[in-house]
């Protein structure tokens, strides 16, 4: 599929990320993957109480470059609004840097896709700008592939694990009607604030395939587009940060609730994936790098021990108190204590 129109070359975007994915050895097939999608709805259902609303989607088995272009697909509405903000800013400079910074654009996005690209397990793939557009459960089976070597992981059980987690984050989306109208609305908010900045040195000739490593190298240290997003905005970027590492904090601790019943290495695969830097959304990974923040890790165990925390002090109906509505949901400070959250809730 090509990507004609705005700034970002998205062909160009696609062709990066390709290259920097790489081309792993043809995967098995992953077998009975419906049914165990399903079966993993029915026990998150089970554990959690949450009753999903519309039916979640059928998953997929993808390889790098589909997922890719899946990513991408859903980047475009979020990237793309920038369009004219960098055109405002360089629109002087007549069509040739028009076209370089697209260009430029194109090979950041691309170059942390690719990279991304070769350690996502599975995901649920949710557009969060675009609400009419439905969501897709991947699952990329030559990582899964990999990963299991790599850990040295039973193959069924990590591909059951990692089917609750993102099984457990369709039902949430499913099940609570305004969360994915909630973290769009952020990022809106955020993108409506950012400033776009460009460094000239870079605007150089198009990437080419002998000096694409340079071009993909000076990408990933952030040296070639520039969105800024001002110290007026901490508040806003940190209620997105709180907001996603409930979202991913409640995965784990389901993931692995239901695991111990059903998962005989449970432990191995938790100590193993603990060794493995856990990957977030693409989309979320892709903005936080282009605005100079980031979700680290150490945000996404605070999710998970804030959920253990309050399953502990009242079971996953107090946990489920965070889906009641937008103010339900901890602040950063709350996530860090769970009694705020707790005494603020009056759910115990």
């Amino acid at each position: 599929m090509r990507h004609d129109g705005g700034v970002i070359d998205w062909n160009t975007a696609e062709w990066v990320a390709s290259l920097v994915a790489g081309q792993p050895a043809r995967s098995p097939a992953l077998p009975a993957l419906g049914e165990l999608a399903h079966s993993s709805e029915l026990r998150v259902c089970e554990y959690t109480g949450l009753k999903v609303g519309e039916r979640l989607p059928a998953p997929i088995a993808v390889d790098r470059r589909e997922w890719i272009r899946a990513n991408l697909d859903s980047m475009r509405p979020m990237l793309d609004p920038l369009t004219e903000k960098v055109g405002a800013g360089v629109g002087a400079l007549g069509a040739p840097l028009r076209r370089g910074l697209g260009y430029l654009m194109a090979v950041e996005v691309g170059g942390l896709t690719g990279m991304l690209s070769q350690r996502v397990l599975g995901q649920y793939e949710l557009p969060l700008l675009e609400p009419g557009t439905p969501a897709r459960l991947l699952f990329v089976a030559p990582n899964l592939d990999e990963a299991t070597r790599a850990l040295d992981a039973d193959r069924e059980e990590l591909l059951a694990w990692v089917a609750f987690h993102e099984v457990t984050h369709a039902v949430q989306f499913s099940a609570v009607p305004w969360l994915r109208e909630h973290v769009g609305s952020l990022l809106r908010s955020l993108l409506d604030t950012i400033d776009v900045g460009v460094n000239p040195s870079r605007l150089v000739r198009l990437p080419t395939g002998e000096d694409v490593r340079q071009v993909i190298a000076a990408a990933r240290a952030g040296e070639l587009i520039t969105l800024v997003a001002g110290p007026e905005r901490r508040a806003l970027i940190d209620r997105i940060q709180a907001t996603m590492a409930v979202i991913e904090g409640y995965a784990e601790h389901v993931m692995d609730a239901v695991g111990e019943d059903v998962l005989p290495s449970l432990d191995h695969l938790r100590a193993a994936l603990n060794r493995r830097r856990r990957e977030r959304p693409a989309l979320l990974r892709v903005i936080e790098r282009l605005l100079g923040f980031e979700l680290k890790l150490r945000q996404y165990e605070e999710g998970r021990r804030f959920c253990d925390a309050v399953v502990t002090a009242g079971g996953i109906e107090t946990l489920n108190e965070v889906w009641a509505e937008p103010a339900a949901l901890p602040a950063l400070d709350e996530l860090r204590d769970p009694e705020r959250w707790l005494s603020r809730a009056a759910v115990v």
